[in-house]
C-alpha cells in the first residue's frame, strides 16, 4: 500500500478507531467524520484529520452521502471505508464513490444491491448450487398478491418464516405455526418492512427449529481468488440480534467446515464479489446447512476470526482495494485456539426486557493481565 493514500472513514466509534489503527500500521493518512455530539470522541482524537458534519442525527451526518463525498473531495481522500452499519451496505454510496473516482472499500454496488435483496440473493444462490431453505421467492409478493402468498405458504407447510426481502435484524420477520395466523402475519410483516426499509417485498421459507446460526468469513480479490477464514457461531441471539459470537464453532467438524466454506466461496463467485464478506447459514442437527443471507461488509464480530487466524481483516480490505492479490491460499489458512465475543445490551426488565436507551453511569474496563 502506498503511503500517499488517504482514507476517509464514513463511520464513528469503535469501528472508526479500529480502521484508524490499521491505517497507522500501514502508513495511510486517516480522515475522521464527526457529528455535533461526537466532537470529543476517540476516533476524532486519533485520526490524522477530522471534519465536522453539521447536524446531530445520523441522517444529517453519517448517512448524508453528498456531505460525506464533499469532505472526501476537500480532504483529498483517495479511499472511503464505510465500516459497518450506516452506509456500509448501501449500493448508492458505493456507486457514488466510484463516480467520484474514490475507491470504496468493499464490493461493487451491483453485488451490494443483489445481496441486499433476500429474494434476488436466494434466486442467485440456487442458480449457483448453494443449498437454500425450501420456500417461495417469486417476484409477485406484493400486497395485491397476498392470496397467492397464503396459497404458497400452505404448500410449504408449518412452521413457516415470513421475511422482508430487504430486511435485517429481525425486522419484517414473522414465525407462523398455524394457517389461521397467515393473513395477519403477512400484513404485519409487510407493514414493518415498509416502515423500516421502504420496501414491502416478502419471501417465505420453511422454519427450521433448533438450527444453529453459522457464518463463514470470506475474502475475494480482483483477480478472481476467493478463500474463507473459517466460521463463527452466532446461535445465541435475543430478538434476532446476536449476543455471543465464537470462533470456531463447537458444532462444526473439519469436514463440515470445508464443505460450508466451499459453498460460501461459490456464493461469492456468483456475484463477482470483492473484499470482505460473510455468508450466513442455518445448520441443522443432522449436519445439513442452508444459505440464509450474505453481509456485504466487515462485521462487528470480525475480531474473533482475527484472533483464531492471526490475520488483520482491515489490512486485507485495504490491500485488496489497492489491487493486491490475496496474501494466502486456502491451504495456508490455519485456525488456532478459540475466541468469544459478547455484546452488551441495555434493556428494561420492567417492560419484558425490551431494548432501551440511557446513560452509562459506571464503566470500568477489565485491566490487562501480564502474560505468564
Amino acid at each position: 500500500m502506498m503511503t500517499t493514500e488517504k482514507l476517509l472513514i464514513a463511520n464513528r466509534g469503535e469501528i472508526a478507531v479500529r480502521i484508524i489503527h490499521a491505517c497507522r500500521d500501514m502508513g495511510i493518512s486517516s480522515v475522521a467524520l464527526y457529528a455535533d455530539d461526537d466532537m470529543d470522541s476517540m476516533h476524532v482524537e486519533l485520526a490524522d484529520e477530522a471534519w465536522g458534519l453539521a447536524g446531530a442525527t445520523a441522517r444529517e451526518t453519517y448517512l448524508n452521502i453528498p456531505a460525506i463525498l464533499e469532505v472526501a473531495k476537500k480532504s483529498k481522500a483517495t479511499m472511503v471505508h464505510p465500516g459497518y452499519g450506516f452506509l456500509s451496505e448501501n449500493a448508492e454510496f458505493a456507486q457514488s464513490c466510484q463516480d467520484a473516482n474514490i475507491t470504496f472499500i468493499g464490493p461493487s454496488s451491483t453485488a451490494i444491491e443483489l445481496m441486499g435483496s433476500k429474494r434476488l440473493a436466494k434466486i442467485a444462490m440456487i442458480a449457483a448450487g448453494v443449498p437454500c431453505i425450501p420456500g417461495y421467492q417469486a417476484e409477485d409478493s406484493s400486497e395485491e398478491n397476498d392470496e397467492l402468498l397464503i396459497e404458497k405458504a400452505l404448500e410449504i407447510g408449518f412452521p413457516l418464516m415470513i421475511k422482508a426481502s430487504a430486511g435485517g435484524g429481525g425486522r419484517g420477520m414473522r414465525l407462523v405455526n398455524h394457517a389461521d395466523e397467515l393473513a395477519n402475519a403477512i400484513k404485519s410483516a409487510r407493514s414493518e418492512s415498509l416502515n423500516a426499509f421502504g420496501n414491502g417485498e416478502l419471501i417465505l421459507e420453511k422454519a427450521l427449529s433448533g438450527a444453529r446460526h453459522i457464518e463463514i468469513q470470506i475474502f475475494a480479490d480482483t483477480f478472481g481468488n476467493v478463500i474463507h477464514l473459517g466460521e463463527r457461531d452466532c446461535s445465541m441471539q435475543r430478538r434476532h440480534q446476536k449476543v455471543i459470537e465464537e470462533a470456531p464453532s463447537m458444532a462444526v467438524s473439519l469436514a463440515l467446515r470445508e464443505k460450508m466454506g466451499a459453498t460460501a466461496i461459490l456464493a461469492a463467485k456468483a456475484c463477482n464479489y470483492v473484499g470482505a464478506g460473510t455468508v450466513e447459514y442455518l445448520l441443522t442437527d443432522s449436519g445439513d446447512f442452508y444459505f440464509l443471507e450474505m453481509n456485504t461488509r466487515l462485521q462487528v464480530e470480525h475480531p474473533v476470526t482475527e484472533l483464531v487466524t492471526g490475520l488483520d481483516s482491515v489490512a486485507w480490505q485495504l490491500n485488496i482495494a489497492n489491487g493486491e492479490p490475496l496474501p494466502l491460499t486456502q491451504e495456508q489458512v490455519k485456525l488456532t485456539g478459540h475466541a468469544i465475543e459478547v455484546r452488551l445490551y441495555a434493556e428494561d426488565p420492567s417492560d419484558n426486557f425490551m431494548p432501551q436507551t440511557g446513560k452509562v453511569l459506571l464503566w470500568q474496563p477489565a485491566l490487562l493481565q501480564p502474560a505468564l
